[in-house]
């Protein structure tokens, strides 16, 4: 599957010089955490892996470096809405970077179980990736933004988390954060978060990654971080796509749970208090509070206006 991802991916970067675009496979190592506290306490222990995405740069006649956003997607993996994002900034003048955790571990989606990746083992690839990529001859390695969606969305969010961060690299930095749909519901006990502008996009309606808990998560940051909030009225997860909203049975409902994450990076069960540090004990923790099915799909007005915010917000925390 792994060598199929990379033939698809050479063949794209063909395609994309033909169109004035220069794109090629990058490769890293970086590791298989479950969990953050796994990352904070014992990084060095990880089983290794090495992981690929796609580095496109919006030009082969440009010399200049270039700003660069790295792109996370969700627990249904890369989907049409995010490469029309990537195409948007490349567009815009940027590099952009498509991270694939996913392929590089063989699988297709963790919905339904979340444990196959976790946003753990996603963030250590995004900050392996920046390493990697703020060392590329055509970046600025000082205007580097991630983005995500859903659980990408979680990496965005929680790259900022300085406890976390500072374990993996204190060399490189993410210049901004943008959190489509992430789960605020996992309330951090320490509250030390990146100052570079972190945003979170989410839908009134969510049923999956529910809103309300986002308001309470970035006024408790705020008085830290610079941390804003955006909420789409009528709209679900998955608001930017232009997929019809649909009913997934697999999907997990996460609307009754608020989940702690203490100092040592273990998220923490509703009602027990016992870390969610492994897969057995997270579908234990789950039985708590998830209930299976959610809507997913898009909002024509809620898309628009997410597009036009996240050029706005590149061209603020990058370009400026």
């Amino acid at each position: 599957m792994k060598v199929k991802w990379f033939i698809y991916l050479i063949f794209m970067c063909l395609f994309n010089r033909a169109l004035g675009q220069v794109s090629e496979v990058i490769e890293f190592e970086s590791a298989n955490p479950f969990s953050m506290s796994d990352i904070i306490n014992s990084l060095e222990e990880q089983e290794k892996i090495k992981v690929f995405g796609k580095l496109t740069l919006p030009s082969k006649d440009n010399i200049e470096k270039l700003p660069l956003i790295i792109g996370v997607a969700g627990s249904l993996g890369w989907r049409e809405h995010h490469y029309d994002y990537l195409k948007m900034f490349q567009g815009e003048g940027y590099a952009t970077f498509e991270l694939n955790s996913f392929k590089s571990r063989n699988i297709t989606s963790t919905v339904g179980s979340q444990v196959e990746v976790t946003t753990s083992a996603m963030i250590l690839d995004a900050y392996k990736a920046l390493e990697k990529l703020s060392n590329h001859p055509r970046i600025d390695k000082d205007r580097v933004s991630i983005i995500g969606w859903s659980l990408g969305g979680a990496v965005s969010l929680f790259s900022g988390w300085l406890p976390l961060k500072n374990t993996i690299t204190k060399n490189v930095s993410f210049a901004s954060h943008l959190a489509f749909y992430p789960p605020c519901f996992i309330d951090p006990e320490n509250t030390d978060f990146t100052q570079s502008p972190i945003h979170i996009l989410i839908g009134e309606l969510d049923d999956w990654t529910p809103a309300d808990p986002c308001y309470t998560f970035v006024n408790k940051l705020s008085k830290k971080a610079n941390i804003k909030l955006t909420v789409y009225e009528n709209s679900h997860h998955g608001f930017d796509s232009e997929e019809p909203i649909v009913f997934n049975e697999k999907g997990y409902s996460f609307k009754d749970c608020l989940f702690r994450l203490d100092e040592d990076g273990d998220v923490i069960m509703n009602f027990l208090s016992l870390p969610m540090s492994s897969p057995l004990m997270q579908k234990f923790g789950f039985l708590f509070c998830v209930e299976r099915g959610v809507n997913i799909g898009g909002n024509p007005e809620a898309r628009k206006k997410s597009f036009e915010f996240a050029s706005s917000f590149m061209s603020k925390t990058l370009m400026n």
